[in-house]
């Protein structure tokens, strides 16, 4: 079953004119079918907010066929916003404290923008690992995205990032190695998965905080873990919910930065994602831009329209699968009520109760 557009967030007009099903509040009320709510925690900077809500409820969305998904985004107050954002939020998004009041079947917390080497030092720092300490509680299973996934490693399990001496920026080569695992069931044994990151959690710092790996990549890592209490936490290391241009416009948005001298070195092609073509129509433009800075000179138009129309996505349909794969193991463990505590469902004795339960 679809979304139900419970609200009047915009992401839902856009996804239903892209053909994602979405399902009018009215119309659900009607349907005898389980629900299934999902909290989905956006820490992403204002550029990024509303495209954030919409890659994540499409994979919701087009996961899983048996319940309809409500989704209630919400953020953190000590995120700082624009004027435009915090309207957004006031208008869209829910308070936290009903969130928790009326609790959720699952959670997904977003990546976002950090300032300090060390996470404890970031404004969202005490607010995030509160609002986790309250999911371990109360909620079914928690999926962390990226940077979530290094904050709860640092709080919960004392490892702490390394920064890598260069971006892993790319769309990379992963092969699932647990096939037994309910989250890869059914899934490609080799599939890509988008990275974009100046750090890194380690394979040998996954194992030591007993976290168990199902994905993982010999040129980016490791990717997609759990936890060994019966996926209470879900961990991604890369960006499977990126759209297919995410990474054009990460590229867009550094050149322009380098146009306006904010960063030095002009930034090198995002790994095994333009081709040939696309490679040369960018650097030419990379030749024009330079030699416009050099007679201070507007720079000239990105070329994107040139580039998006060629590009390939290889990694959606398997992002898809692991989510749709996520929601049957909730499916199966929640009660109509989601105020129920997890434990109550679930053997603890038994971690992968929750997997066997939908093998």
């Amino acid at each position: 079953m679809p979304l139900v557009a419970h609200n009047g967030l915009p992401s839902f007009e856009r996804l239903s004119q892209e053909g994602v099903s979405i399902l009018p509040a009215h119309r659900a009320i009607q349907q005898d079918i389980r629900e299934l709510h999902i909290g989905l925690c956006n820490m992403m900077p204002d550029a990024a907010l509303e495209a954030t809500e919409r890659q994540f409820l499409r994979l919701i969305g087009e996961s899983n066929s048996i319940a309809q998904f409500y989704v209630h985004p919400f953020t953190l107050d000590a995120l700082p916003r624009g004027e435009k954002a915090q309207e957004h939020i006031r208008r869209y998004y829910e308070p936290f404290e009903k969130v928790r009041e009326e609790g959720l079947d699952a959670l997904i917390v977003s990546g976002a923008n950090v300032s300090h080497p060390d996470l404890a030092l970031e404004p969202f720092w005490r607010p995030l690992t509160e609002m986790m300490d309250w999911a371990l509680e109360c909620v079914t299973s928690t999926l962390c995205s990226c940077l979530t996934t290094h904050a709860v490693l640092q709080a919960f399990y004392g490892q702490h990032r390394t920064r890598m001496s260069q971006k892993r920026w790319g769309v990379y080569s992963h092969r699932v190695v647990d096939y037994h695992h309910p989250l890869v069931k059914d899934v490609n044994t080799r599939f890509d998965v988008p990275h974009s990151r100046w750090n890194e959690v380690s394979r040998a710092q996954f194992e030591s905080a007993d976290i168990h790996i199902l994905a993982e990549s010999t040129e980016a890592g490791v990717h997609l873990a759990v936890s060994q209490d019966g996926l209470r936490m879900v961990f991604f290391q890369g960006h499977p919910e990126y759209d297919t241009i995410s990474l054009l416009k990460e590229y867009k948005r550094d050149t322009s930065l380098y146009a306006k001298g904010i960063i030095a070195e002009y930034p090198p092609f995002p790994e095994h994602y333009f081709g040939l073509q696309e490679r040369a129509i960018l650097d030419e433009y990379r030749e024009r831009l330079q030699s416009a800075r050099e007679k201070s000179e507007s720079p000239p138009v990105f070329p994107e329209h040139l580039i998006s129309q060629h590009l390939d996505n290889t990694w959606h349909d398997t992002a898809e699968a692991i989510v749709g794969n996520w929601m049957g193991c909730i499916y199966q463990v929640t009660h109509s009520d989601r105020r129920r505590p997890f434990m109550e469902h679930i053997n603890p004795d038994d971690p992968l109760e929750l997997g066997n339960r939908v093998s």
